[in-house]
């Protein structure tokens, strides 16, 4: 399954939003899955996208053939785009499905880690984040996602103040559900400082950003 995380600044607010509508288009496209998101919370008319695909090649036949078409009314709305794509690795929590209606928020993180311990990484989330998230009571579900070379974005309309980015091996998305920001607000202040010392974060990571994202339900497809 191939993740888009798509990242800009709004700057024409009704616009943008009426543009948002049209990407109800993508239903019925071959190999698309669900797309949602909505306005994160690190600055203001920040907004984060996140499209799920049955592959590569399904996403790469999207932007070919439709992706200009329905892209056409949102032009000029935002600015400072950025677009990521990645390869699931594995769920956090059993049984991930790129389902938005039960969420209330998203917390997604962008790991860059050290290429020597990209492995330790991997283990680390598997052995003690995933648990650590798995078993607190408002995490609904999450995946695990890794970047590969040959994942660049692309085919978005020129002059639009896209930033095609390249990721390299060692980046990784992490993307979980919530059903409150109370529960997730809980999940921070009890375990995070704890875990991330359990599993060695500080010698993992190069660097590290991320979000807590609003949802917006009108922006599910």
């Amino acid at each position: 399954m191939l993740v888009k995380w798509m990242r800009c600044t709004v700057v024409d607010r009704p616009g943008f939003l009426r543009g948002q509508r049209r990407w109800a288009g993508l239903l019925g496209e071959p190999g698309f899955r669900a797309q949602g998101g909505g306005w994160g919370r690190s600055g203001t008319d920040v907004v984060h996208l996140f499209g799920f695909w049955d592959s590569r090649a399904f996403y790469d036949a999207f932007m070919a053939r439709s992706h200009d078409r329905l892209h056409a009314a949102q032009a000029g709305t935002y600015k400072n785009l950025q677009v990521r794509l990645f390869e699931y690795r594995f769920d956090i929590k059993t049984g991930f499905t790129p389902d938005f209606t039960d969420a209330d928020l998203l917390r997604v993180a962008h790991c860059k880690v050290r290429p020597e311990r990209s492995e330790h990484y991997t283990q680390m989330q598997e052995k003690v984040w995933n648990p650590a998230m798995a078993g607190s009571p408002g995490m609904l579900r999450g995946i695990f996602a890794q970047a590969q070379p040959q994942m660049q974005s692309q085919a978005h309309a020129p002059g639009e103040g896209e930033a095609e980015e390249q990721a390299g091996e060692d980046e990784f998305l992490v993307l979980s559900m919530w059903n409150s920001t109370a529960e997730h607000g809980k999940y921070r202040s009890d375990r995070v400082e704890r875990l991330a010392l359990r599993a060695q974060a500080g010698a993992d990571l190069a660097d590290v950003d991320g979000d807590v994202i609003d949802l917006e339900p009108d922006w599910t497809v």
